[in-house]
């Protein structure tokens, strides 16, 4: 070995010892364990990423490699001589630390040393070392197995999220159990949910680490046996069904594949739209491995509803649902009252029962209203409401569906992006626009609108503040609906602002907000700053007084 060789070799062994110093060092190791019993160490992974002069040792899978990047110093090694003469001195430097911390909190019970290495054949990623602890594996399988007996089992109080972090990836790691129990662990997986159900927050962490669980399974584990699989760090996995891929047992129960179909409703029934196509993939892939079970619930949806849950058929109104599309069916046999009654209730009772937030209604409807907004999608979805807000009766009752069915981050699935709207929107637009006791439902629906991905709220403001002009009721609305408009939107209301009296019940709003709020707020009306102060300049009186009081609000006099 020459100097350069030993020089690196030298920095590999200090990057080293750096983070085992620096982790024996820690405080808290103890404490951090003592968080749940489902934990038996802190660090499972460490990974050395060597790049001559660059060298670094984390316990991030997502450290960066020396793939495509040029390091400052060439690398004095071959790859063969990383392969036959490095790892064989790191793997060695590794173990004996890692002897001082067999029992240690910080070792977990598998630990795996991993190396990424800029040679001058290119690059070699490579494991360094691997080794599992039995007695720390036979103490967490004990610990399982007891928390789900005390905890599960036999207790009816809520659990901690931290716990389903631990147990969803446990259930699901064959280091652990070689072939998970489909229905135990789908059971293990219902009973957390239904522990939980009372605690809307909580209930989502333990969804949000379920569905993780069964994710890293599938992609890792199951689908990886029967399909080649060309991973994408920002995109979807590609799958190619392998030559001799052969599903045994495929539709007999409690098979592993079911814990594909349940990751897959999981997904698409409660994760954002933007996440639901890998849950349809799932669903896919099922199917081409011969899965009856995922057949069907491609045509008829998931087995989470009863048959007269996502059925309804009546002499005014016939209504289906699939949950695994986001789809309502609706047939409107006579175009009176009940039959949209029929189809809101419908609708309200699945949505409350878990279906997906995000969906869109198939209309058959010898109708075609649609609401007085130009800019909105004519889709289906917007017309089956239109309609339906025709009927006066049937108000109250589309405030109540509204309120249910607005959520953050969720959209109606039949309109492009730049045309896209939360679910309750077109509810929220009509009534917001027929009478003002609706207003609180629209500053609550205002409230929840991601306005980095929605514009036509915008085109609703417009016309609300056409319809009501400045009053004492409507000012604080028209305040909520303009704190989340875009550059884009221009109201034609100067005119009306002539008038001392409507200008004074806008500057007592402005005036109540932050600088950054106000300005947002005054560019609609009058554009640019500048613009507003010239008017200043040159007005007179009261008015004067009023127009210098916005600017004051918005910071800039």
């Amino acid at each position: 070995m020459n100097e350069l060789q030993k020089e690196a070799l030298e920095e590999m062994k200090t990057a080293i010892n750096n983070w085992f110093d620096e982790q024996e060092n820690r405080k808290n190791a103890e404490e951090v364990v003592l968080r749940t019993t489902l934990q038996v160490g802190i660090f499972n992974f460490v990974k050395l990423d060597y790049r001559p002069g660059r060298t670094r040792v984390d316990s991030s899978k997502s450290v960066g490699s020396a793939a495509g990047k040029k390091s400052m110093k060439a690398s004095p090694f071959t790859r063969e001589q990383i392969l036959h003469e490095i790892q064989p001195l790191l793997a060695e430097i590794v173990r004996k630390r890692l002897n001082k911390l067999e029992t240690s909190p910080l070792i977990n019970y598998r630990f795996t040393f991993q190396g990424t290495f800029a040679t001058m054949d290119g690059l070699v990623e490579l494991t360094v070392l691997e080794t599992v602890y039995e007695a720390k594996k036979r103490q967490l399988l004990e610990q399982i197995r007891s928390y789900i007996e005390k905890k599960l089992e036999k207790d009816s109080y809520p659990t901690k999220p931290l716990e389903t972090f631990f147990l969803a990836r446990h259930l699901l790691n064959p280091d652990l159990f070689p072939e998970p129990e489909a229905a135990k662990t789908i059971t293990l997986f219902d009973r957390i949910q239904e522990l939980n159900k009372e605690r809307a927050e909580a209930l989502a962490e333990h969804r949000r680490d379920i569905i993780r669980g069964l994710t890293g399974w599938a992609e890792d584990v199951f689908l990886p046996r029967y399909y080649d699989v060309t991973r994408s760090e920002y995109g979807s996995n590609e799958y190619v069904i392998k030559p001799d891929a052969v599903l045994e047992n495929k539709d007999e129960p409690n098979q592993p594949i079911d814990l594909l179909l349940y990751g897959a409703v999981m997904i698409i029934r409660y994760e954002p739209n933007y996440s639901k196509f890998r849950g349809l993939t799932f669903l896919e892939l099922a199917k081409q491995l011969g899965s009856g079970k995922a057949t069907r619930m491609l045509k008829e949806g998931s087995d989470s509803f009863s048959q007269e849950d996502v059925h309804m058929r009546h002499e005014l109104v016939e209504c289906k649902a699939n949950d695994v599309f986001s789809l309502f069916t609706i047939v409107i046999r006579k175009e009176e009252a009940g039959a949209y009654e029929g189809a809101i209730s419908f609708i309200l009772s699945l949505l409350r029962k878990g279906f997906p937030k995000s969906y869109k209604i198939k209309l058959k409807s010898s109708v075609r209203e649609y609401l007085p907004i130009k800019g909105l999608a004519k889709s289906e979805t917007h017309r089956f409401f239109a309609n339906a807000l025709a009927y006066s009766e049937l108000h109250p009752l589309l405030e109540e569906y509204a309120r249910e069915a607005m959520v953050e981050f969720e959209w109606y699935e039949d309109v492009d992006d730049e045309k896209s709207v939360m679910p309750g929107s077109y509810a929220v637009f009509g009534l917001g626009l027929s009478s003002e006791g609706y207003f609180p439902l629209v500053e609550a629906y205002i409230d929840l609108v991601d306005d980095e991905h929605q514009l036509v709220h915008d085109k609703f403001t417009a016309v609300f503040v056409e319809t009501y002009g400045i009053t004492e009721r409507s000012t604080p609305t028209l305040i909520s609906c303009l704190l989340r408009s875009h550059d884009s939107l221009k109201l034609k209301i100067q005119p009306e602002l002539e008038s001392e009296d409507k200008l004074t019940l806008l500057v007592q709003q402005i005036e109540t907000l932050s600088d950054d709020e106000a300005e947002r707020v005054l560019y609609p009306i009058w554009g640019k700053a500048e613009k507003l102060a010239a008017l200043a300049r040159k007005a007179q009186g009261t008015r004067k007084e009023l127009l210098i009081r916005l600017l004051k609000a918005a910071g800039i006099a």
